[in-house]
Formats: C-alpha cells, sequence, structure tokens
C-alpha cells in the first residue's frame, strides 16, 4: 500500500515537472505587445479581409482567422515594416514565406516569428510595391523603440475598428451580392454592408419588408439604395417604396408614387448614416449605419433586434440625377428572382457566417479608362491622390485628361500624343517597370519606350511627347514619372487588328489566308492569319509548297506558341527540312482555332553555304506566296500525318512596295504599257533617228535633219514617260536589277544627246578646216548615240527576261523571239542602207565637205524650232552649200 502510494506520488511529481516545463516552453521569448489582442486587417487591394491575433498556446505565433484573399502574384508575401508609407514598406522585410499566390476562403494560418512582432504586419508585393492591406500590432512602445535585426521599429497605434469586418455575413445573391451586419443593441443600432460585384454604375438595395404584409413583397418595403456617384463617391439613401415604377415626384392632383427617397415625401427624411464605401477589384462595397427605431412609423419600418424579419434585396442600373430629377433613381432590376432580386428572413443577434471566401468579379479594372485616339492628345496633369488603384502612392498623382490615374488604353500602330502640363518635377516616360521614378535607383533594369528628362510642362508651355507603340511593344506597360515613383499606372497595349500593325496586307489565293507585312530597311515583318481553323498554318515564298522556304506556326499541347522555318524539296514527311533562319519578334496565338504568327527577317541573309542563305526577298520583284493549313504539326518529327489537309491551288504574287497582290498569269498593264512605250522608243524611234541622220543626207534641202531631229526627241519623251510609268506602278525607283541598270545607262546615254547638240560648234566655212573641238564633238554625238543605242536595246532584253521572271508567261518568251526578229530585220536593214551609202559615195565624185564617222555635210543654220528654216534655205543644194550670216550695221 505505501509502495503504491510512494508510486503514485513520484508520477504526481513527473507531471508537474512536465506540466512545468511545458508552460515555461511556452512562453515566448520575442513577446514585445501589449496584453492579448485582435486587429483587423485594413482591406487595400484583392479583397483582403482576416483577423490576427496571438497564438492561443502562446507560442511565438501569430494566428490568422476568417482571411480572405484574392490571388496575389507569386512574389506577395506577409511582410513586417515601421509603417504604410512607401518607403516603410520598401525598408520592410518578409514576415512569413507562406506564398499568396491562391484565392484563401475563410482561412485560418499560423505565422510563426523568431523576432520582436513589427508595427505593421502588410501583404506586401516588393515587386510592384503594393501594398495589399495591413494591420497596425499593438506592440509595446518600449520593445517597439529597440530595432530588431532588420531595423524594423517604431511605436504603433492601437488597433482601430475596419470599416470592411463586420460579424455577420449571409449571401443574397450567389458569388455577386452579400450582406454583413453588426448589431449594437445596447445602443439600438445595426451596421449593414452590401457588397456586390457590379458595376459601378449599377445600386445596391436592402431594407425590410412591410411586416403587416401575408407574404414578402417590394411594396412599402424600407430600404436604402447604396452605390456610387459619377464622381465615384459612395452614397446609402432611404427609399420607401409605393409601386414598382421609377420614382415620379408628386403634383397638386397625384401624390409620389413609385420607388423614391424618404425625404421627397411629407415629413420624410434620410435615416441611413453613410460610414464608409469603395470599390475594390471590380466590387462595390459601402456600410452604412441605421437606428432599429428610427421613429419614422409611415415610411421606415421598426427592426427587431432578437425577431427573425423578412428582408428584400436588388441589383440594377442607376440613374443619375439631372435637372427634372435631382436624385439618384433605381431602375427596374430585371432579371430572375434570386438573381438580380429576392427575399430572406434576417434575424440580427443570430450569429451567421455563410459567405465563403472573397467575391471575385470578372473585371477586376476598375480605375476609369481612357483610350488613345490619334488625332486627340492626352493632357496630362498632376493633382492630389484620391482613389490611386496601387497603393502606397505619394500625394500626389497623374492624371489624365482629368481622370486620376486612369488605365490607358493604346493600339499598336497608332501614334499617342501627350500634352504634358503636370509641371516641371514630373517628367512623363513610358516605362516597363510598375514602379517608375527611374528603375536604375533601386539598382533595376527597365525599358524605356518613350519619354525622357526633357518631357515635363507647365499648362502656360505644355511638351508634347509622341509615342508610337509597335509590334514588339508589350501588352502591358506603365507611363510614370522620371522623379517620383508610383505616379502613374498601366497601359494596355493591345492589337487594334493587324492591318493596324502592318502597312499592308492582301488575301492569298482562296482567300483562306491574310497575309501582311511591313518593309523596313534591311528587313520586312510578316504576319499571316488563317480564316479558317485549324492545327497549323504554313505559308510558303515559291510557285508552290514544292521547292519553297516555308513558315509554318502552331500552338503545342503546352498552351505555347512557335513559329519555325523550312526548305520544302518533297511531297512527304521526309522532304521537309527545318532551316536556321534567323527570326525575330516571333509570335503564335490561336483564338477559337484561327492561328495567326507573325515574325521578323532580314531582306538578304548574311550567311552563305546553306539553303535557307538564297532565301532572299526582292522588294522590287513581286514574292510569290502560296499557303497550306492541317490538324496537327509537331517540332520535332513529323510524319505524314503532317501533311496539310488544305492548300492553295495557285501562288499569289505579291508586291511588297505597292501593296498589293496578283494572280500568277496577271499581267500587269502599267508595265505592258511601259514595255511598249520601250520598245517604240528603242525599237522604232531611236534607231530611226540615226538612220535618217546617216542614210539621208541626199535628200534635198534640210529633211533628212528634221527626220533625225524629230525622232530623237520623240523617243526620248515617250522614253521617260515610259520610266514614269514603271516608277508608279512600282512606287519607287529602285537600281537594283540588271534591267534597271542597263535603262539608267541608256536614259542617262539618251539624256546627254539633246544637251551635246545645243552646245555644238559652228560648222566651219567653205574650204576651211573643221576645228578641234567641232571634230571632238562629232565624235562624242556620234559614239554616245550609237552607244544608247546598244544599251537600250539590251535593256529591252533584260526588261523581257525581267518580265518572265515576274510572271512566267509564254508569252514572253514569244515577245523576246519577236524582239529578236525585230533587231536582227534592222540590222539586216541597216547593212543593206550602207551598203547602197558606200555604193553612192564611191561613185559620187563631186562631194565636197567634211566627212566624219560617216557624217556628210550639214547646214548648222537650220533652226527647227521655226517652220519658215526650209524656205530660208531652200537655195541650197548638197552640191554647193552656202552659209549667209547676217550681221548688225553700226550705227
Amino acid at each position: 500500500m505505501a509502495a503504491a502510494a510512494l508510486r503514485l506520488a513520484v508520477i504526481a511529481v513527473a507531471v508537474g515537472a512536465l506540466v512545468s516545463s511545458s508552460s515555461s516552453a511556452a512562453v515566448c521569448p520575442h513577446a514585445n505587445h501589449t496584453a492579448p489582442f485582435a486587429a483587423d486587417f485594413t482591406m487595400l487591394q484583392h479583397q483582403l479581409r482576416g483577423t490576427v491575433r496571438l497564438a492561443d498556446d502562446g507560442s511565438c505565433a501569430l494566428r490568422l482567422t476568417r482571411f480572405d484573399l484574392l490571388a496575389a502574384s507569386p512574389s506577395a508575401r506577409f511582410w513586417a515594416a515601421r509603417g504604410d508609407s512607401l518607403a516603410d514598406l520598401a525598408a520592410g522585410r518578409a514576415f512569413s514565406p507562406h506564398p499568396l499566390n491562391h484565392t484563401f476562403r475563410n482561412a485560418t494560418l499560423l505565422l510563426p516569428f523568431s523576432a520582436p512582432l513589427p508595427p505593421l504586419l502588410a501583404l506586401f508585393d516588393p515587386d510592384t510595391s503594393s501594398d495589399l492591406g495591413h494591420v497596425f500590432l499593438p506592440v509595446s512602445a518600449s520593445a517597439s523603440n529597440a530595432t530588431d535585426d532588420s531595423g524594423v521599429a517604431s511605436p504603433s497605434p492601437s488597433p482601430e475598428p475596419v470599416p470592411t469586418m463586420f460579424d455577420n455575413c449571409l449571401p443574397l445573391a450567389e458569388n455577386k451580392y452579400r450582406l454583413r451586419w453588426t448589431l449594437n443593441a445596447s445602443a439600438g443600432t445595426v451596421e449593414i454592408g452590401l457588397e456586390a460585384a457590379v458595376g459601378s454604375e449599377y445600386y445596391m438595395a436592402f431594407g425590410w419588408a412591410d411586416p403587416k404584409a401575408n407574404s414578402p413583397a417590394m411594396i412599402h418595403s424600407d430600404v436604402v439604395v447604396a452605390g456610387f456617384t459619377e464622381e465615384g463617391m459612395p452614397f446609402a439613401e432611404d427609399y420607401y417604396i409605393t409601386d414598382y415604377s421609377e420614382c415620379t415626384l408628386g403634383t397638386d392632383e397625384s401624390p409620389v408614387s413609385g420607388v423614391c427617397p424618404d425625404k421627397v415625401y411629407d415629413e420624410g427624411k434620410n435615416d441611413s448614416m453613410l460610414v464608409y464605401g469603395h470599390r475594390r477589384d471590380g466590387v462595390s462595397f459601402v456600410r452604412y449605419q441605421r437606428k432599429l427605431d428610427t421613429g419614422d412609423t409611415k415610411y421606415d419600418v421598426l427592426v427587431s433586434a432578437t425577431e427573425e424579419m423578412a428582408v428584400v434585396w436588388a441589383i440594377g442600373k442607376l440613374r443619375p440625377p439631372d435637372t427634372l430629377r435631382p436624385h439618384y433613381l433605381p431602375q427596374n432590376h430585371g432579371g430572375p428572382r434570386d438573381t438580380t432580386y429576392g427575399f430572406a428572413r434576417v434575424n440580427l443577434s443570430e450569429t451567421v457566417d455563410s459567405c465563403n471566401g472573397p467575391l471575385d468579379a470578372d473585371n477586376k479594372e476598375d480605375q476609369e479608362r481612357i483610350i488613345a485616339d490619334a488625332k486627340t492628345p492626352l493632357v496630362v496633369t498632376s493633382a492630389p491622390a484620391v482613389r490611386y488603384p496601387n497603393p502606397p502612392n505619394p500625394d500626389k498623382v497623374i492624371y489624365i485628361n482629368k481622370k486620376e490615374a486612369p488605365l490607358l488604353k493604346v493600339e499598336r500602330g497608332v501614334p499617342v500624343k501627350f500634352s504634358v502640363q503636370a509641371g516641371h518635377d514630373v517628367a512623363l516616360y513610358i516605362t516597363s517597370d510598375p514602379i517608375g521614378g527611374n528603375a536604375t535607383l533601386r539598382n533595376k533594369t527597365e525599358v524605356i519606350y518613350a519619354g525622357s528628362r526633357d518631357a515635363h510642362g507647365v499648362p502656360a508651355t505644355p511638351t508634347e511627347l509622341l509615342w508610337l507603340p509597335d509590334r514588339n511593344t508589350p501588352d502591358l506597360v506603365y507611363y510614370q514619372s522620371l522623379y517620383e515613383p508610383k505616379m502613374g499606372w498601366k497601359v494596355q497595349v493591345v492589337d487594334g487588328g493587324l492591318s493596324d500593325m502592318y502597312n499592308s496586307s492582301v488575301l492569298l489565293d482562296d482567300q483562306q489566308v491574310t497575309l501582311f507585312w511591313t518593309l523596313s530597311h534591311d528587313s520586312i515583318s510578316i504576319a499571316a492569319r488563317g480564316e479558317k481553323k485549324s492545327g497549323y498554318l504554313a505559308v510558303g515564298f515559291g510557285s508552290g509548297m514544292l521547292n519553297s522556304y516555308a513558315y509554318v506556326g502552331w500552338v503545342g499541347n503546352d498552351g505555347v506558341g512557335r513559329v519555325k522555318s523550312y526548305w520544302i524539296d518533297g511531297k512527304s514527311a521526309a522532304g521537309i527540312h527545318p532551316t536556321s533562319e534567323n527570326l525575330t519578334y516571333v509570335r503564335c496565338r490561336s483564338e477559337n482555332g484561327i492561328i495567326t504568327f507573325e515574325f521578323t527577317r532580314p531582306l538578304k541573309p548574311s550567311c552563305s553555304g546553306r539553303v535557307e542563305c538564297k532565301n532572299i526577298i526582292d522588294p522590287t520583284t513581286p514574292l510569290k506566296v502560296v499557303w497550306a493549313m492541317g490538324a496537327s504539326w509537331s517540332g520535332n518529327s513529323l510524319t505524314d500525318s503532317n501533311m496539310h489537309s488544305i492548300t492553295s491551288s495557285r501562288p499569289i504574287r505579291v508586291l511588297l512596295l505597292r501593296g498589293s497582290a496578283e494572280a500568277e498569269q496577271d499581267l500587269r498593264p502599267v508595265l505592258a504599257v511601259h514595255g511598249f512605250m520601250m520598245f517604240v522608243a528603242w525599237g522604232i524611234l531611236l534607231p530611226g533617228g540615226i538612220l535618217a541622220a546617216r542614210y539621208l543626207k541626199n535628200l534635198k534641202g534640210d529633211g533628212w535633219y528634221q527626220i533625225h531631229v524629230y525622232l530623237q526627241y520623240s523617243g526620248i519623251a515617250i522614253m521617260f514617260l515610259g520610266v514614269l510609268f514603271a516608277a508608279a506602278e512600282l512606287r519607287g525607283f529602285y537600281v537594283s536589277s540588271v534591267h534597271v541598270k542597263f535603262g539608267v545607262t541608256a536614259l542617262l546615254l539618251a539624256g546627254l544627246q539633246p544637251l551635246n547638240a545645243y552646245f555644238r560648234p559652228k560648222r566651219p566655212a567653205n574650204g576651211e578646216a573643221s576645228s578641234w573641238n567641232r571634230v571632238l564633238w562629232e565624235y562624242l554625238h556620234v559614239i554616245t548615240g550609237r552607244s544608247a543605242i546598244i544599251v537600250g536595246i539590251v535593256a529591252l532584253f533584260t526588261g523581257m527576261k525581267h518580265l518572265g521572271h515576274r510572271y512566267d508567261s509564254e508569252n514572253v518568251e514569244e515577245l523576246t523571239w519577236a524582239l529578236m526578229l525585230w533587231v536582227l530585220s534592222a540590222i539586216v536593214i541597216t547593212l543593206y542602207l550602207e551598203y547602197k551609202e558606200v555604193k553612192r559615195r564611191s561613185g559620187d565624185t563631186s562631194s565636197r565637205g567634211h566627212w566624219v564617222l560617216g557624217n556628210t555635210e550639214e547646214d548648222d543654220s537650220v533652226d527647227l524650232l521655226h517652220p519658215d528654216s526650209t524656205d530660208r534655205n531652200s537655195e541650197s543644194s548638197p552640191e554647193c552649200v552656202m552659209e549667209v550670216q547676217l550681221e548688225p550695221l553700226a550705227r
């Protein structure tokens, strides 16, 4: 018996020691707080709610309950800081490694700590300097004055009531509309929070049904209509319902009727008091207070604190005041019951917490939006912050068109003009950094798309900043001040359509694929969009997919879009060979099965020895384009299952410079006219003028000379017209092909002839020897003229070859043979005339004068600009040339 008692005593001592040991171990050595506390988080973003207190077991941990949060970014963390300013948060540290990149629904978390509690616990994203919300912890003043190893310390204020936190929550419309309330029975009041995932133009109505009614109804209900004014300010107004209609103000003949504010009735007044309101993440929230017994028995319902009562609710569009109706008037809610309106029974004294997680609006961008217009400048000013979307923020922020930090929407390819007049301390710039204020000062990198230190001004002398978003601009950038962080907000860069991003576009064969492009100095940006659903889209440069350079765009099973280049020399999978072309700015996406891909490539690859090095794009030459679509594509090993299911029936010739396309067999009429005019000039008129000067000297008078000059000038005029036609067709003048080089040479040689003839030296008198200037001129005139003919004929043949390369037409070959026969005929005729001329000269012993390179005597006194020149020389003859020179008489 004694032994048993002894054993019990030992056990008791051991248990006591263990309990004593556990109690001592449960005392947190880092406790710097006051008495046990509970503090609520202040909501700033992401629908944050929650209550924080010390762990119940006395360990070094904070217990977070009723924790709601919409998913934040992967970098967001629980954060310890001195205070809620941007500088304090930036100097803080992570309090817990717990990630916040998923949604929390009424969760309970335990946050251990190994250092004295900070004055402020926040949910902070250091990458964007975003404070999602915070709570001030009631640490002791003496402890808070002693800094910890992070340097975080300062006295913190006592926890204050947070307007977004309530004792109870009841869903009215699932995932859309909620009722929150806190009852203060001793004061005879209830504070109600209305929360709805609706637009800012919607109202939220809640109230008590007529207790005298047999069934709940809207008629004679006492409701509060809450919402936001056009300026974004919250309101809560007491309404009384007498009819299912918009409020009609009374007259002497008819009383007030409809859904009307209490104060429009006789002896009515607004018995609700606005406490707080905000718009966050696309959710409207308004908190107001009302008395259980307002003393108004005519328009208000006496609310019981302990009994269950019928309530009514609705959400709908809100009509703003006008000159006739100076009140916000709810419109008919419409929609089905329990979605846009409904009834319920509520006992204010019962504990209800049936709201599971935060409301998640479809459109969370609640900030005002501005869509940039190329014709209208955006006026940039600065003013005090009121509802800045990304707290914390400086006292002064950027306004655009009088809107505080709006979401700016721009389109690629559309220029944006800013009129900066925000003050000389606000230098506007467009950056990739969400914080701004010159990222280099924070040891960060950023890409600046527009703006600089000079982009500042005042209303009297604004500065104009022009920015052109292009296809390489990211979908999201920011407008900020270069001198102060977080003054601006987001710029949403969208594709206003590929036609806005590219200079030219054409529909390819069968109108199943659209090709877009923009030419630059040494590169071309290309986009292709299928017009029907497919697994991949391929575009090839060539007369067909066989022996073509192809570009294939597809979206893989991982959801990533890809674009690759190939050389195709066979009709099976083995004939498709990947190439290593230098493709940049590559994009590919699929929208409802429609494939669109984009890339930029050099016009002339800077490589040699590989098949893709021959894939040169000449903007002056039509580009033959074909296309194909199929069900699936693989970037690794291809099989016959990857072959196309549909393809173009013929290539389309894309005129890159003109921005248009033509069918392969088409012959551009303007180019045909160009070729015909050049044939007339170089094949008929100009050679005819030379033949006239060479073989028509035996004609009486100056007929040969007139024929020579008229034919030459006519040929030159037609030649220049032909050049203008070609330049207009190609929208430019490009000296790149062999044909153009020969043509320019012939053009210059032909253009020298009139200038050469204008400066010809005078012909010597009879019996005098020709001067050296005259001899040199005759050699120059004859050599350049005949050289021009030779080069012009060569230009005709190279033009036919160039035309054949463009159109691959049998007609071009036939025209080339016809031109060859024409030239051969001209040569035969010239040889015959030369033979006759030599024979004539050898038999004509009486001819006199000079002969240089076949030129016999000519009369320089002939003035072809006057029609009577023939009469003045009608007595001259080839056998006896007479010159008469008139000189003025001396006076």
